[in-house]
């Protein structure tokens, strides 16, 4: 049963293992700032348990495990009510808190600051446009940043003053970790 099982195993304990070594490095790039190495629900199917407590061990921090652990107003959820302010009020209608808001914009950081959101995440944004936002969002409001972070970039923007920095590819990119599973014979 061993052998029957031995490349699944190894395929789960190289994977989680993977994914734990690379958050490790995220949260390694970020020492010396306040900034969180957050995961996100970006996970393989039936693995995101695993990957989320993977993500743990590598010092990182989990975002959500699901949709009902908090609210984040996305890019379609703002189209669809009209506006970033009339998503966050039919949220708070809703009585549901806290609420995270995507932003793309200085516009929509704006917007966000008036609606009186817990967190802003700045979604795929340039330095400089985070940078200026950082200086316009008021310390109540947490600041997450998220969208193409690699190591070089993550430590740039932790060292702006965000708060958190989202990764998708810690748990959907992580590479395999080198592991070997080998018998040795007993003694007789």
């Amino acid at each position: 049963p061993l052998l029957k099982a031995e490349r699944v195993a190894m395929n789960f304990l190289c994977h989680l293992s993977g994914v734990a070594t690379l958050t490790r490095c995220f949260v390694k790039a970020v020492e010396g700032t306040n900034c969180r190495i957050l995961d996100t629900r970006k996970t393989l199917p039936g693995l995101r348990a695993a990957e989320k407590e993977a993500v743990l061990h590598g010092g990182g921090f989990n975002h959500r495990r699901n949709l009902s652990e908090a609210v984040l107003i996305k890019e379609n959820h703002i189209l669809l009510a009209g506006s970033l302010s009339k998503a966050v009020q039919r949220i708070k209608e809703q009585g549901l808190s806290p609420i995270r808001v995507e932003v793309k914009t200085l516009e929509e950081v704006k917007e966000a600051i008036h609606s009186d959101v817990h967190a802003i995440l700045l979604d795929n944004m340039s330095l400089e446009e985070m940078e200026k936002a950082i200086k316009i969002i008021p310390s109540t409001i947490t600041i997450e940043a998220s969208g193409n972070m690699n190591l070089e970039r993550v430590k740039k923007v932790a060292r702006l003053g965000v708060h958190e920095i989202s990764i998708g590819a810690l748990t959907h990119s992580a590479p395999f970790a080198d592991i070997s599973f080998l018998f040795e014979k007993l003694m007789e």
